[in-house]
């Protein structure tokens, strides 16, 4: 039995399998083409491009100089993506972002107010050391990650469609930044780290960045290319198994659930969200590796990306020298 079990499960079967042999290919390219410009990066891209096929926002946390901001400007250029940059600092204001009303002053006299579209309206936004901005600006963006319009002086503007947020932060430098609130987390579906490279692949990225020419990345698809993806995405099959793998992960992670390594070392654990996240990312890693279905190793694959930003540690754990990969981990053994 599935979830959500269409009236004619048989065709609409064939269907998916149909289009997602089309998917295939345009996956691979997108693979390909980002693989031209980022080295090393294997899983930070799959997890990218799974958080983008799956409708959804990406923090990306790593030290300077792993090419994080190479990566979301070569993901706009392979999705084709209108892309638009905000580099976050702390004067930043919510209108550097969302946009604000001037008064306009016709020949006639009258006056009139406009509005100014601000860096949101894009279909690729790249929120540059988002932590570096104050709780107010960051706050400018929770109603359009999640409800995809903003806001101004009452009046409703819809953001492009598809909209993906795409944020950097490092994890070293604390002085100047603002801790991202709990709800600013939960808006983003996967939290990717950015690990250094192996050898092998710093030494491409010696020879292939320290020359004359460069590869370039080229766009492959385009945006309703990538909503059809999305769509489809959403009407992959999941089996009751998985969905129950789910449901045992991300309550186990609750403190007062009956799990004891929940209730020894977790202060607060994700909201049903992060099983929403589940559901969509599961279908887009399926996709992405040629796959028609999702099984429990894809839940067990993206537990830590999904939930680590929505959990915290209490303070016997922080104590003991627990982090919040360990508790995780220790969870994620405990699916069937």
């Amino acid at each position: 039995m599935t979830v959500m079990e269409p009236q004619n499960p048989a065709a609409d079967l064939r269907e998916i399998e149909d289009m997602a042999q089309t998917a295939l290919s345009d996956i691979a390219a997108m693979r390909a083409s980002v693989g031209r410009v980022i080295f090393g990066q294997e899983s930070v891209i799959e997890q990218v491009l799974v958080t983008i096929l799956a409708g959804g926002h990406a923090l990306l946390v790593g030290v300077p100089g792993l090419a994080k901001t190479r990566l979301v400007e070569t993901l706009g250029i392979v999705l084709g993506l209108d892309g638009k940059r905000v580099q976050f600092t702390p004067d930043l204001m919510p209108s550097d972002i969302l946009g604000s009303e001037v008064l306009d002053q016709a020949n006639d006299g009258r006056r009139s107010f406009r509005f100014i579209h601000g860096p949101v309206f894009a279909q690729l936004l790249m929120a540059d050391e988002i932590n570096r901005a104050s709780p107010r600006t960051q706050s400018a963006l929770l109603q359009a990650m999640q409800e995809y319009h903003v806001t101004v002086a009452g009046v409703r503007y819809d953001l492009p469609a598809p909209f993906h947020v795409l944020a950097t932060q490092n994890p070293l430098e604390q002085e100047g930044t603002y801790s991202l609130p709990e709800a600013q987390l939960d808006r983003f579906l996967m939290q990717v780290d950015v690990t250094y490279p192996d050898l092998e692949a710093e030494r491409r990225i010696l020879m292939a960045t320290t020359g004359i020419d460069q590869d370039s990345a080229v766009a492959v698809t385009s945006a309703e290319r990538l909503r059809q993806l999305q769509q489809l995405v959403r009407r992959m099959p999941v089996s009751e198994s998985v969905v129950d793998a789910i449901l045992s992960l991300v309550r186990s992670a609750r403190p007062g659930e009956g799990n004891s390594e929940a209730n020894a070392h977790i202060a607060w654990g994700p909201g049903p969200r992060a099983s929403q996240a589940f559901m969509n990312c599961i279908r887009a890693r399926a996709l992405y590796e040629g796959r028609l279905a999702p099984s429990v190793d894809d839940v067990r694959a993206l537990a830590e990306p999904i939930l680590q930003h929505r959990m915290a540690l209490n303070f016997a754990a922080r104590a003991e020298g627990i982090s919040v990969r360990d508790v995780i981990g220790t969870l994620r053994r405990g699916i069937a």
